[in-house]
C-alpha cells in the first residue's frame, strides 16, 4: 500500500467519524482532500468511500440524516440533500 493510499484511507475514516459527530463541514474538507490526493496520484477511491460521498457537494452521506436511499427494480438510488442522485445496480 502506497503512502497516498494510506492517507486516502485515513481521510475516509476521519470523514466518516466527523459526519457521525455532525461536523459536516469538517467531513466535507476531508472528502475534498482525499479526492485531490487520488487525482494527483492517479488512484481510484475505495468503493465504500465513493458510494458514501456526494459528487456535487462533496458531503459525506449518512442515510437518514443527509441522504435518502430508495430501492428500485434493479438499482439503489441515493439522493443527497443537495438533490444530486447516484444509482447503483444490485441483484
Amino acid at each position: 500500500m502506497t503512502v497516498a493510499e494510506e492517507r486516502i484511507a485515513r481521510l475516509a475514516a476521519l470523514a466518516r467519524d466527523a459526519a457521525a459527530e455532525c461536523h459536516d463541514d469538517r467531513a466535507r474538507e476531508y472528502v475534498r482532500l482525499a479526492r485531490r490526493i487520488a487525482e494527483r496520484n492517479r488512484l481510484r477511491l475505495p468503493r465504500r468511500f465513493k458510494r458514501f460521498t456526494c459528487d456535487a457537494c462533496d458531503a459525506y452521506l449518512r442515510p437518514g440524516k443527509n441522504a435518502r436511499v430508495r430501492l428500485r427494480d434493479d438499482h439503489v438510488v441515493v439522493t443527497c440533500d443537495c438533490g444530486h442522485q447516484k444509482r447503483y445496480p444490485y441483484e
